[in-house]
């Protein structure tokens, strides 16, 4: 945890951008897997985490905007509890931790917040994504998990973003600190791949260096030899000389700040030509992609910028034909490149999206598109000091979208699906950094992780 005053100051900033009402800002709960006493690791909310800073499941902080008070709902511990866990600290203790001074038990919650709803006061919550919070939200304030989204506050929702967006000094190093075990993770990877090896085995390695770290994963583990799957979290395949691996993971601090690098390199140690010319492609759209990052500008066109890139780098090599230009406008180049060119990164590996991604990424200047591939990014609003943010470009050759294209003719003015063919088992190759938006411009977060091709070969070396 921060100091508690640096609680207290977030939720002073929180209490000032909002009118009148109390503020609920709920724990997640511990979850089963299979029965009660054997629950997934635990993971607080990111919201909580923020403004409460406590790991504790099952709480509830209150924020009473006209009382200007605060209180902390939560479980006492007994002493069946100190036999199985040893000691814990009292609520009171708990609460001292994150400046809050009135601690209260969790049972003693539904019936305030019952009486605020009754007595017309308005009651800010956040949109629930976990089935607990609906049915704790139905049973405090009588919403049906259907309309619990609906009733959700925009109020709160614009203000959360608004200051979780902006990260301060003591954020960015939470982060450089999950960078530095997420570089231990990539180049553990690099080092341990051989021909032959099964891609779990790799991942075990991995998962080793994160949690080696003193946190873990920040989210799923992506490790495959089909890289032209995004987000593939299958580890069962065999990997022998000719494959490529994405290798796309982070890492999550004590204080679950996150970090989320990819990185794709040859199973042999060794790229070929083909390989080595897409490859740099990708890394070409990355750099200028973070060269072009500076306040004011959109991230919608820093994608549009590395799609550009990826379309004449692809043109160059045969596969692409026609005007650039309208082929990017026309959305040509989305067979080879699908998804957005990165998202925002904090508390969250994809920062505030259970708020609602059109909120974190848009605003009223910024309006997303319905177009394939540019319709997935995830942030598209103007750039500002303090984001953090990822840039993740990447070639991909997917034979089943190939096969739709080709079947409609779709784009046959800019995609020559003759060429293609021979790239039909290529895979795919995405390369990822972290960038904090500074007030000149845009800086790669944490110690460089090889991604020159030299330097990964140099890596990888066997």
């Amino acid at each position: 945890m921060f100091d508690a005053s640096v609680y207290r100051q977030r939720r002073e900033v929180l209490r000032s951008r909002l009118d009148k009402g109390v503020i609920l800002l709920f724990a997640n709960d511990e979850s089963p897997a299979n029965y009660l006493d054997n629950p997934y690791p635990f993971r607080q909310d990111s919201t909580f985490l923020y403004y409460f800073g406590l790991n504790d499941p099952g709480m509830i902080g209150v924020i009473d905007l006209d009382e200007g008070t605060e209180r902390l709902y939560g479980y006492e511990y007994t002493l069946d509890d100190t036999i199985w866990m040893g000691p814990q600290p009292t609520l009171t203790a708990r609460g001292a931790l994150c400046g809050v001074g009135d601690a209260a038990s969790i049972g003693d919650a539904a019936a305030a917040i019952r009486s605020w709803k009754k007595a017309g006061r308005q009651v800010h919550f956040l949109p629930p994504y976990r089935a607990e919070h609906d049915l704790k939200i139905q049973s405090m304030l009588g919403i049906t998990p259907a309309d619990n989204a609906k009733h959700a506050s925009m109020a709160l929702i614009r203000a959360i973003i608004k200051q979780r967006s902006v990260k301060t000094d003591a954020e960015l190093a939470e982060i450089e600190s999950a960078h530095a075990v997420t570089r231990n993770m990539h180049l553990t990877a690099m080092e341990q791949t051989r021909p032959g090896m099964y891609e779990y085995e790799v991942v075990a390695q991995v998962k080793r260096a994160a949690f080696a770290g003193g946190g873990g994963p920040s989210f799923t583990v992506i490790f495959s030899v089909h890289g032209e799957t995004l987000h593939n979290h299958a580890y069962g395949n065999r990997m022998v000389e000719g494959q490529l691996v994405v290798h796309d993971s982070g890492a999550e601090s004590a204080t679950g700040y996150a970090a989320d690098i990819t990185r794709t390199f040859p199973v042999s140690g060794k790229f070929t030509s083909v390989q080595r010319d897409i490859y740099e492609i990708v890394l070409k759209a990355e750099e200028s992609s973070i060269s072009a990052i500076k306040p004011g500008v959109t991230n919608r066109d820093i994608h549009l910028l590395a799609a550009k890139i990826i379309t004449e780098g692809l043109k160059s090599a045969g596969l692409m034909k026609g005007d650039v230009d309208s082929a990017v406008e026309q959305g040509a180049h989305a067979l080879f490149f699908p998804h957005g060119i990165g998202h925002m990164m904090g508390l969250d590996v994809h920062d505030m999206e259970n708020l609602g991604e059109n909120f974190v990424g848009y605003d009223e200047k910024s309006v997303r598109s319905e177009q394939f591939g540019l319709a997935s990014l995830r942030l598209a609003r103007a750039l500002e000091p303090g984001y953090v943010l990822t840039i993740e470009p990447g070639i991909y050759f997917i034979p089943a979208l190939i096969d739709t294209w080709q079947s409609e003719n779709r784009f046959s003015d800019f995609i020559d699906y003759t060429a293609l063919r021979k790239y039909r088992e290529f895979g795919g190759i995405r390369i990822e950094d972290d960038v904090v938006v500074t007030e000149s411009g845009g800086k790669v977060i944490g110690k460089p992780i090889p991604k020159e091709p030299e330097e990964v070969e140099q890596t990888c070396r066997h």
